[in-house]
């Protein structure tokens, strides 16, 4: 009996020796006839670490070289052409050329703000009282006010000399 020979696509080469190659391979459905794709993944021996992610590769079946490893690369058909650079660090360049931009149209425009203010004008934050308690008017401490007003109509605040 002959061993089989299967070709696939390199999914993952994180481990050493060994590659993860995703065989897939187009299949009619025995009653509705529609072509369906089907894939599986083998691991497969690599003793050189020469393969890398998107490769396409030949592999051999052979012994058992471990528990799921019954695979060898026979030879790489054509290199992948994968990026450098993760899509996780494209995706935060990105976002921070976008975040930088408005910083940037900000700051153009706080000199043109300044440049329109006459120069004897007081600025507004200067000009404006404080924020916060309202200050004591007749020599009052500033926590010292009338009692809230009572409310009438409720049934249950105390007031049993009004009636309704």
């Amino acid at each position: 009996m002959s061993a089989r020979v299967l070709r696939g696509v390199v999914v993952s080469d994180k481990m050493d020796k060994t590659v993860v190659v995703d065989v897939s391979r187009r299949k009619q459905h025995p009653l509705y006839r529609k072509v369906i794709n089907r894939s599986r993944r083998f691991k497969a021996h690599d003793a050189a670490n020469e393969c890398n992610v998107g490769d396409v590769v030949r592999i051999l079946e052979t012994r058992p070289l471990s528990r799921g490893k019954r695979w060898r690369v026979i030879e790489i058909l054509q290199r992948g052409d994968v990026a450098e650079v993760a899509p996780e660090q494209i995706g935060r360049e990105i976002e921070a050329e976008v975040q930088a931009a408005p910083r940037a149209e900000a700051a153009d425009a706080e000199p043109a703000a300044e440049a329109a203010e006459p120069a004897d004008a007081e600025p507004a934050a200067e000009a404006a009282e404080p924020v916060g308690e309202p200050a004591a008017v007749s020599g009052e401490p500033v926590g010292a006010a009338e009692p809230p007003a009572e409310s009438g109509g409720d049934a249950g605040d105390g007031d049993e000399g009004e009636t309704p």
